[in-house]
């Protein structure tokens, strides 16, 4: 089935159709797992009612592809740190600012109690920041998969390029296919919650193509299928990863054939090569330590490193202990089973990372009213 505008991918009769297909091909007896890893996908899962169209027995789990949901506590307790230095300004993209660091603190009371910490849209919004003015100390905070990595690549070398001796870059870029790799290679898979499948990342493939993800395939088992956000493409997902699994096979397939490729955007990919290189291991909140998971610049951009340049320690941060983000990544719990969410937690009082962030699932639910529905079907 071909589609080409985008009212076409929020067609209710071609949604209905992948529907009446879903449930023919279901077997009653079986149960159908499927994690949707990107956060961009839970979001329009909850929007669009997708579960309300499915059958009893296949779920939907939800995953840690939320870069802002994933980055551990101590991390945001590094850029408080490096924030109240009287000679940095640190800039950072708007979900970051109302993140929850240990003990309450955030970017947005650093700010309100003094710091010089600005909202940007783009890292060359940064890099013009350190140009106009050469006094202060600029310091980007990177953070993102890999869709967002390239730009930053971009403005370091273009920063390196001009002389930029004030700008800097904290960075928390990571990788989504290690992640992938520490869910199935976990106690259980994801802490007991069986996972048979995964939609996989949009954005992200776009940069990667899908063939970082044939390791899901061959070593574990698990179809993958990469499909767009429009609830159209979310469907068709659902479908081809029924299909893998009830004709015994195991491949990743691409769905988003519109804009994703097998091997991805080489450009893109050789921007991220020149100025990165994988970390030992880095920490993901809910998944802790993984190896080679994460990103930092390499020795030759070494100036442009704002840990080493301001010497900066790992800050081993407490989460709110009542706050369950953790489980919440790993699949082992869905938004509603965190009895902070809708009472102490919402959208104005977030406890977690999961309820501030655009992409959270915590904020997915809430936002569009999906606990709700589960309290109905419940009682």
């Amino acid at each position: 089935m071909s589609v080409k505008y985008i009212d076409e991918y929020r067609d209710g009769r071609l949604a209905g159709v992948f529907a009446a297909q879903i449930a023919e091909a279901v077997h009653p007896e079986r149960a159908y797992r499927f994690m949707e890893f990107c956060g961009g996908h839970t979001h329009a899962i909850s929007r669009f009612g997708i579960a309300d169209l499915l059958p009893a027995n296949v779920r939907m789990i939800h995953g840690p592809g939320c870069p802002v949901c994933v980055l551990p506590v101590g991390r945001i307790d590094m850029a408080i740190q490096l924030a109240r230095r009287p000679d940095v300004t640190l800039c950072t993209y708007g979900d970051l600012m109302r993140v929850p660091g240990s003990r309450g603190a955030s970017l947005l009371k650093a700010k309100a109690a003094g710091a010089d910490i600005r909202m940007v849209y783009s890292t060359l919004d940064a890099l013009r920041i350190a140009e106009a003015e050469p006094s202060r100390e600029v310091v980007f905070f990177a953070i993102g998969f890999e869709t967002t990595t390239p730009p930053t690549a971009l403005a370091i070398r273009r920063a390196a390029a001009r002389g930029l001796a004030n700008f800097s870059v904290f960075c928390n870029h990571v990788l989504t296919p290690s992640a992938i790799r520490a869910i199935l290679e976990s106690p259980g898979e994801a802490g007991g919650m069986r996972v048979d499948g995964f939609i996989g990342p949009s954005h992200v493939s776009t940069v990667i193509g899908t063939e970082p993800y044939d390791f899901a395939a061959r070593t574990f088992g698990k179809p993958v299928v990469v499909t767009g956000f429009e609830p159209v493409d979310v469907m068709q997902a659902i479908l081809m990863l029924i299909r893998q699994l009830n004709e015994g096979r195991c491949e990743v397939e691409n769905q988003y054939v519109r804009a994703v490729t097998r091997t991805g955007n080489r450009i893109a990919q050789a921007e991220i090569a020149e100025v990165f290189e994988p970390r030992d291991s880095f920490e993901w909140r809910g998944l802790g330590e993984i190896p080679r998971s994460g990103l930092r610049l390499k020795p030759a951009y070494a100036a442009f490193d704002a840990e080493r340049r301001f010497a900066l320690q790992g800050i081993t941060g407490r989460d709110n202990p009542a706050c369950e983000c953790g489980e919440i990544l790993r699949g082992e719990k869905r938004p509603a089973d965190c009895k902070l969410f809708g009472t102490a937690c919402t959208p104005d009082t977030p406890m977690g990372a999961c309820m501030v962030s655009s992409e959270g699932a915590c904020a997915a639910h809430w936002t569009y009213g999906r606990f709700r529905d589960l309290a109905r079907r419940v009682a």
